[in-house]
């Protein structure tokens, strides 16, 4: 087994003159990543549609190799650059003049919330759990979904809450944690609850069981009635 070499450790087989050319290379891949990011006119990662993630990320891979391989050249590079430059002025001349390619590739805004109920459908085919979709409703302010008249997730994944006037409010269910909401499937008192699948609210009383009259599920919380913190 060979001795331990410092020059194997730190540069293997490269010679020092190639930390010079590394130098080089990111500041090449820096300036071409940020020059597509200006073009783009995006400010922020949650502002990129899934076809624009797509192009940064292909980018990142190409910009990384570029910028520490020494057998990767750089004029093919600098292509892929150009080329994924072009789809997406490509792609956006095709978003701004067809409502169809549009939808295609930026998706629609989904409607999650309305009138202090879940939209059954949207919230069945949308990929994420109930409790990240609660925590984000949290940090926006809602304890529980009767403060809500609308909210969308936009194409950007963003949410967007309107609520309601606090003299328009209405009961509805809770969005805090399991440990500060219980869920039953047999009611332990007579009061108002929220069904835990859709937020239909009913008055149901002591050691009933129930089925949500409106998403058939048979588990319920405690409806409340608190209103916004402003």
């Amino acid at each position: 087994m060979l001795s331990f070499d410092w020059h194997r450790f730190l540069l293997n087989d490269q010679p020092a003159t190639f930390l010079f050319e590394v130098v080089v290379r990111v500041l090449l891949a820096y300036v071409v990543v940020f020059t597509f990011l200006k073009v783009s006119g995006r400010r922020g990662v949650r502002q990129l549609s899934l076809f624009e993630l797509v192009v940064i990320l292909t980018l990142g891979s190409a910009s990384g190799d570029v910028t520490f391989y020494d057998d990767v050249p750089v004029l093919p590079v600098v292509l892929v650059f150009i080329v994924m430059l072009a789809l997406y002025r490509f792609t956006t001349f095709l978003t701004a003049r067809s409502v169809r390619f549009s939808k295609w590739i930026q998706g629609d805004v989904v409607t999650l919330i309305k009138e202090g109920l879940y939209v059954l459908e949207s919230l069945d085919k949308l990929n994420i759990s109930e409790d990240e979709f609660f925590m984000e409703l949290r940090q926006d302010g809602v304890e529980h979904l009767g403060q809500v008249r609308l909210a969308l997730i936009e194409v950007d994944g963003q949410l967007s809450i309107y609520f309601y006037d606090d003299d328009e409010m209405r009961a509805g269910l809770s969005v805090l944690p399991p440990e500060h909401r219980q869920d039953f499937a047999q009611i332990p008192f007579t009061a108002l609850y929220a069904c835990t699948h859709c937020g239909q609210t009913e008055e149901i009383g002591k050691g009933q069981s129930r089925t949500c009259s409106r998403c058939k599920e048979t588990l319920w919380s405690v409806a409340l009635k608190t209103r916004r913190l402003h």
